[in-house]
């Protein structure tokens, strides 16, 4: 955010507004690479479509009034939808549970790397820039159970691989899941 010119107050407040981690990382480095704030923010929509199919899945989940469902379903995010998957059925309590802890972190990181990252070093010099592909390997490790979930996997990292030098970003990861969508349709 700071090489996007962006105040720590700013990136704070993107991040408490905006809990999509690879979105923010996107609309930064568009916003950094002097890019448009049109084509920041279609890059956001677009890394962020892949909730549409998440969401889907967990849709039964969500009761009573409009307000608390809206607010509750912004702690789907795929780390706490991963960890409340079970055998096929998800458990509500884990995916606000972890989406709330994950929520909390993640903008009390976003303070403390807005205003005393420059104290911390690079990130590359702790390794975190193999972070989130390692973490999102792990949840994916966690889902692979069955012939049908593994070629799912399979499938979708086809696609995405495929897409990644002729689309722009985000639009290979949204493709992916859309075509595992359609497969777990076309099942049924």
């Amino acid at each position: 955010a700071d090489a996007a010119g962006m105040s720590a107050i700013a990136a704070v407040v993107m991040s408490a507004t905006t809990f999509a981690g690879s979105a923010q990382f996107a609309v930064t480095s568009i916003l950094g690479g002097a890019g448009s704030a049109a084509a920041a923010i279609a890059a956001a929509v677009l890394l962020n479509a892949r909730y549409a199919p998440i969401s889907i899945s967990v849709a039964s989940l969500f009761r009573g009034p409009r307000l608390r469902r809206l607010l509750e379903s912004q702690l789907i995010v795929d780390e706490s939808w991963a960890l409340a998957a079970r055998g096929g059925r998800f458990d509500r309590r884990i995916l606000l549970g972890a989406g709330l802890l994950l929520y909390v972190s993640w903008v009390s990181g976003t303070a403390v790397g807005a205003l005393a990252g420059d104290a911390l070093g690079d990130p590359k010099d702790f390794g975190l820039d193999g972070a989130f592909p390692a973490l999102f390997l792990a949840l994916l490790v966690t889902q692979v159970r069955t012939r049908m979930a593994a070629g799912a996997a399979l499938a979708g990292a086809a696609i995405a691989l495929a897409l990644i030098p002729v689309t722009p970003p985000g639009m290979p990861i949204v493709v992916a899941s859309a075509a595992c969508l359609l497969g777990l349709r076309w099942r049924r």
